[in-house]
């Protein structure tokens, strides 16, 4: 990460181009030259410099000099806890290698599930550093980080309690989501059934005791669960009053994201083989639908998510690094945002809303993502003088400095 500072938690900042993401009449909500002011790391009052209440003369100020701001960003779907990497995999098979081939060679999901238990904790979260701070590093203020990688009790669990330890090591929000339902491990070959009832749940109970979950996901797919069975899990989530999410429709159109809408399932992820009548299951249900561009462009996809209906019917969409060691190997945010637009044909004002109000829908957080009183102080502030260029430029960090509620971090 770049140098910091620290800040007050009661501050004004004058003189920015603020995007504030709010829905309105005016494209990203932005405001030409624009103040806030903040108390108690949260958002009081949102304006026009000139326009800003003589109550706030005796707080610390400073000008953004014309810099823009938006609310920090949000990664609302990420795997960045686990162990090993698959540099070597991806390497054989562009050297030629078959899919069996990588598989006999230890390839493959099984691979990133052996580092991973063989690896402690402190191990864990050793290797997700990096991969945070990467996100960090462009204007991330709130990460979300699942699971899945274990597939057995004491992995899963290790996996959630190094995620948690994660936000006391930087300043950042992170989300736990338990995806236990996320493939089925070698020793429950071909008894999938078995591994949900057996290992899956118990273990969802067994996270949900110890206060490390936020929310759960399954894997809905044919190389994964069937609906009936991610059902079970959705069912035990619903009894310990935890909200739910769901990859759907990433290789093949199983229905996934029908029955996330009818558990009203906070986001539907991937969803390149939803349908309009998904789309309108998700408008009525209020589901996000979190657009993975990191993936599809890795596996090579060509089939493009419904951008089109999701516009048509009113659903949120947000974007998301899926950040993974098998088929998104992302962390960042601003790439993203790029791929978005130019992959899917999302506008920049739906990429962005697509890393912030959209992602923290996506999480259900509803005091993150947008730049109105009220709010949690989480800023990020660019030197661009367009909200656009943030998806325009491919490889390039114009981060000027972040702001984490109580704690800035950038060069001035």
């Amino acid at each position: 990460m770049k140098g910091s500072d620290s800040v007050t938690r009661d501050f004004v900042l004058t003189g920015a181009r603020i995007a504030t993401m709010n829905t309105g009449e005016t494209p990203y909500g932005l405001i030409k030259d624009g103040a806030v002011a903040v108390r108690n790391g949260v958002i009081e009052w949102v304006g026009d410099t000139g326009d800003l209440p003589a109550s706030y003369a005796g707080l610390t100020a400073r000008d953004m000099a014309g810099r823009l701001m938006t609310p920090g960003l949000i990664d609302c779907h990420t795997h960045i806890v686990f162990g090993g990497h698959r540099a070597l995999e991806f390497e054989m098979r562009l050297n030629g290698a078959s899919y069996e081939e990588v598989a006999r060679a230890g390839g493959g999901i099984v691979s990133t599930v052996t580092a991973t238990r063989a690896a402690s904790i402190e191990t864990l979260i050793a290797n997700a550093l990096p991969r945070l701070d990467a996100l960090i590093a462009e204007g991330a203020t709130v990460v979300e980080v699942k699971s899945g990688y274990g597939l057995d009790r004491e992995t899963e669990l290790n996996m959630l309690r190094a995620a948690r330890t994660l936000a006391t090591l930087r300043p950042v929000t992170i989300r736990t989501t338990f995806l236990g339902a996320h493939a089925t491990p070698a020793e429950y070959k071909d008894r999938d059934d078995h591994y949900i009832d057996e290992v899956c749940i118990p273990t969802l109970r067994a996270a949900h005791a110890e206060a490390l979950v936020d929310a759960v996901d399954g894997f809905c797919e044919g190389i994964a669960f069937q609906p009936d069975q991610i059902e079970r899990v959705f069912q035990v989530a619903a009894e310990l009053n935890l909200p739910v999410k769901l990859h759907a429709e990433q290789l093949s159109h199983l229905g996934g994201t029908q029955l996330a809408a009818r558990y009203g399932a906070l986001s539907v992820d991937h969803v390149e083989y939803a349908n309009d009548d998904d789309a309108r299951a998700m408008a009525d249900s209020g589901s996000v639908a979190v657009i993975l561009p990191g993936a599809f462009y890795t596996i090579r996809e060509t089939q493009v998510p419904p951008i089109g209906s999701f516009r048509n019917r009113g659903v949120p969409m947000a974007l998301a690094t899926d950040c993974n060691p098998g088929s998104s190997p992302l962390t960042s945010l601003l790439l993203t945002m790029n791929m978005g637009c130019t992959l899917f044909r999302m506008t920049p004002e739906e990429a962005l809303a697509g890393v912030t109000r959209n992602a923290a829908k996506a999480l259900g957080l509803k005091d993150r993502g947008q730049i109105a009183p009220g709010m949690v102080a989480d800023l990020a502030i660019w030197d661009v003088e367009t909200p656009g260029e943030l998806s325009y430029r491919i490889g390039f960090n114009p981060l000027h400095s972040r702001i984490y509620a109580q704690t800035q971090e950038g060069t001035s």
